[in-house]
């Protein structure tokens, strides 16, 4: 019999069942940090010392990347993850995390490792994060269908996550499209980011349907499901920052019709993208002041805030670059103050999550 989940066993504390003491959510730290540093190198505002300070936190994101994923290996539980249909969900992390480090190591860390070694990081960390984002988009629909059942309550926020890494790695390719070498290599790489768009956002509509329909016919979510939500914006906006990404790099590959043409789509449809992603912000923000009036309990969930919100200063920033208004610039600047101190709030009671599991274990 295929495992099924419900939705009181949905919340997403399943890497304490006994199942190793690392579970792939453990990488929204990673995207989190990561989000940080590339939403003040896009941002259209500069402040000083941002630029130091988000090198600073780069540093950091690559470090815990690094050992992350020795960690996660180490354990070889892989094959048992994939067998548990909530902690299946967020192997949508970790290619994630590989792609935005990339990013990050393309726009901060040239000034420290040296530019042409910040290319060669990121090419082989968007490779290496784009094939198993793709991996990951194929096959845990494949395990859903397949291994695992369903209760008709137990959509949630993390659904979206295996099938988002293909939109990241058309919005971090963009920026490795004129690094390329020019003619047909450039112009299939435009493509394919292209093509890695449509695949993600179609799939990211889909989900987000089956998620408003668990909201609206079963109780809303509570516990440690309720940061999920919030991945939901993190994905539509992500789209609006692959849109004016790949706009930006399109006349280095195409002709100026279809150039014209992209620039065009990336304003009117990331417009509307952006202004669906801001309901579903609202949306998120209702649900997250009721669950914590009631009391959030923490959970690596607690970095599904993170992301999303950081994703929202990347498409608002590409919006303002292509409109000049002042709105955009502006709720870009504001947008980010939030993300900082989200991640701040975040990270300190991480750090004391894991002390505390440290300090258990030691005991023991």
């Amino acid at each position: 019999m295929r495992p099924s989940v419900h939705a009181r066993d949905r919340p997403v504390e399943a890497h304490d069942r006994g199942r190793g003491r690392l579970a792939p959510s453990w990488f929204a730290a990673v995207m989190g940090s990561g989000i940080v540093a590339v939403a003040a190198a896009t941002l259209p505002r500069g402040f000083p010392g941002l630029g130091v300070a988000a090198t600073v936190v780069w540093a950091g994101t690559a470090v815990l990347l690094i050992v992350l994923v020795a960690a996660y290996l180490g354990q070889r539980l892989l094959r048992v993850h994939a067998g548990d249909p909530v902690l299946a969900q967020f192997f949508g992390a970790p290619p994630i995390a590989l792609l935005t480090v990339g990013a990050s190591t393309l726009l901060l860390g040239g000034r420290v490792i040296g530019e042409r070694a910040a290319l060669c990081a990121d090419l082989v960390l968007w490779s290496a994060g784009t094939v198993l984002g793709l991996v990951t988009a194929c096959t845990v629909p494949y395990l859903m269908v397949t291994r695992h059942r369903f209760a008709p309550d137990a959509a949630f926020g993390g659904w979206l996550l295996p099938v988002v890494p293909p939109m990241v790695s058309a919005a971090t390719g963009a920026l490795l499209i004129p690094r390329v070498p020019a003619g047909q290599v450039r112009l299939a790489m435009l493509l394919g980011c292209y093509a890695m768009l449509g695949l993600g956002l179609i799939a990211v509509v889909l989900v987000l349907a089956m998620v408003y329909s668990r909201l609206v016919h079963h109780d809303a979510p509570s516990g440690a499901s309720v940061p999920t939500v919030w991945i939901g914006v993190g994905a539509l906006d992500q789209a609006v920052t692959a849109l004016g990404a790949l706009a930006t790099a399109a006349p280095s590959a195409l002709p100026a019709p279809y150039a014209r043409g992209c620039a065009v789509v990336a304003l009117l449809g990331g417009l509307g993208i952006w202004g669906f992603a801001l309901l579903w912000l609202v949306l998120a923000t209702a649900l997250t002041v009721r669950e914590i009036r009631k009391g959030l309990p923490f959970a690596p969930t607690w970095w599904s805030f993170i992301f999303p919100l950081g994703a929202c200063v990347t498409g608002t920033s590409a919006l303002a670059s292509r409109t000049g208004s002042q709105l955009f610039v502006w709720g870009a600047v504001v947008l980010y103050a939030l993300l900082v101190a989200a991640w701040a709030v975040v990270a300190w009671h991480s750090l004391r999550h894991v002390g505390g599991v440290r300090r258990e274990r030691a005991r023991r």
